[in-house]
């Protein structure tokens, strides 16, 4: 009679164990997650200072003889365009485009590729460093994305249950933004807005853990820093000038920044134009020519478009004398012969650079009109306008810029500016430039030889 309940009580015991490994799965699958994605943090810290060390070098050969220091942006960017090419094929470009193909790519057993491995990861730290120093005008906020991506995905694939690889991909590149940016809001979005077109319940949990622990671990190593330094409120500026600014500097530099992005795509995409059939054919001969073109617009420009654009960005927001429209003009070209050149870096800080100008521009535009349009409002407005009209992603630019300048009163004006900014990009480039080049790598083998270069 007892035998039931016997069986009964070793049922419920069994079930009991079952539950409690169950649960400690899943708490060392989360404890895992979160060490890697502060590993994830710390290495995106540490890349953000090698950059800034290696403009720093940069700056200092300039200092010793800036004639041959301008020689260094022909002959590294052929260099490093090969070099890239050799030993990292999937290293090229910002690395964006190659994280969104990995997420896409449907699982078929296989590991397919180098898009996103501790491999490539290291390769990419060691090449943008490169072209830094050569004065390259790239920024390392794309290739973040893809170094994060790439250590979190790699140092997570052991791992059985839980989260799946396209959540752990798309968590790790919006771990990337967060930690270059430091801006975790914004990471959250970009992974929605840009790398996943939307995800579920379980991604969506999965990002904003990773995002988390891997902002933390960068402000354990950077602190509290402001992107672009503090910037406070403009004494001179109000409300309505920012709202009245909004518009035409959305507009104007959403449509500046699409057609960037449709030529580089002309350049480098994956159509069948005549120059872009010319670079496949000459990668080299082509890289060294965007090498010139950037040495020349170095010297017209009197060094203003060497590295990333950080100090000319914090010039103008500071309403520096005699730059603007001219600065804009130049490092636009100068980033669009970086980016087109082969070799890796990313456009979003060079990006924000150019946008910085043309906000600049307007203000002192408004002056001569006897209008008042802060001088720092106009600069931020620029620079999220052009952002999104370079990546047509208007919620991450506002929010980017927003954790930057923790300035409510502008949390308007520039959510208006970037969806104008969209909408004008949107009437020359139709599909945003990430996932355009993205159809570059989404596949399962390999980049082959020819396509390096095929993304930004």
């Amino acid at each position: 009679m007892r035998l039931p309940s016997f069986t009964a009580s070793k049922n419920q015991s069994r079930r009991e164990q079952y539950r409690a490994a169950l649960s400690a799965r899943r708490t060392w699958r989360t404890a895992m997650v979160v060490g890697v994605a502060v590993i994830g943090g710390l290495a995106a810290a540490l890349f953000a200072r090698l950059c800034d060390q290696a403009m720093k070098l940069h700056a200092h050969f300039m200092t010793l003889n800036p004639w041959l220091t301008l020689l260094l942006l022909p002959v590294g960017f052929p260099l490093l365009a090969w070099l890239t090419r050799k030993v990292a094929p999937e290293a090229a470009g910002s690395g964006i485009p190659q994280v969104i193909a990995a997420a896409d790519q449907r699982w078929t057993g296989r590991w397919g590729g180098q898009r996103v491995t501790l491999r490539t990861a290291a390769w990419k730290v060691v090449l943008s460093a490169a072209v830094l120093v050569c004065g390259g005008s790239i920024g390392r906020e794309g290739p973040t994305v893809q170094v994060v991506a790439g250590i979190v995905r790699t140092l997570t694939r052991g791992l059985k249950g839980g989260p799946g690889r396209r959540a752990i991909i798309i968590a790790g590149g919006a771990a990337g933004v967060s930690a270059a940016f430091n801006t975790p809001i914004a990471g959250v979005v970009f992974a929605v807005e840009e790398l996943a077109k939307g995800f579920d319940k379980r991604t969506n949990t999965t990002v904003i853990l990773v995002v988390v622990a891997a902002g933390f671990a960068s402000f354990a190593l950077q602190g509290d820093y402001a992107y672009f330094g503090q910037l406070k409120g403009d004494a001179t500026s109000v409300l309505s000038s920012a709202w009245f600014a909004a518009p035409l500097i959305g507009l104007s530099a959403g449509l500046c920044g699409g057609l960037f992005s449709k030529a580089l795509v002309a350049l480098i995409g994956p159509g069948q134009g005549r120059a872009a059939r010319w670079r496949r054919a000459r990668p080299v001969l082509f890289a060294f020519i965007c090498g010139l073109i950037a040495a020349a617009v170095a010297w017209l420009s009197g060094g203003l478009t060497f590295g990333a654009g950080y100090d000319e960005a914090k010039s103008l927001i500071a309403d520096h004398p005699g730059r603007g429209l001219g600065f804009a003009i130049w490092k636009g070209i100068a980033s669009l012969a970086a980016a087109a050149s082969g070799a890796p870096g990313g456009i979003f800080a060079p990006s924000l650079a150019t946008g910085a100008g043309i906000g600049a521009a307007w203000s002192r535009l408004a002056v001569t009109m006897g209008l008042t349009i802060g001088a720092r409002d106009a600069v931020v407005l620029g620079m999220a306008s052009y952002l999104s009209g370079v990546v047509q992603a208007p919620l991450t630019s506002a929010v980017i810029l927003m954790e930057m300048t923790r300035d409510p009163g502008l949390v308007g004006p520039l959510m208006l500016a970037a969806l104008l900014a969209r909408w004008a990009s949107g009437l020359v480039m139709k599909e945003p430039i990430y996932h355009v080049l993205a159809k570059n790598w989404g596949r399962t083998s390999a980049a082959s030889p020819s396509s390096v270069g095929a993304e930004i």
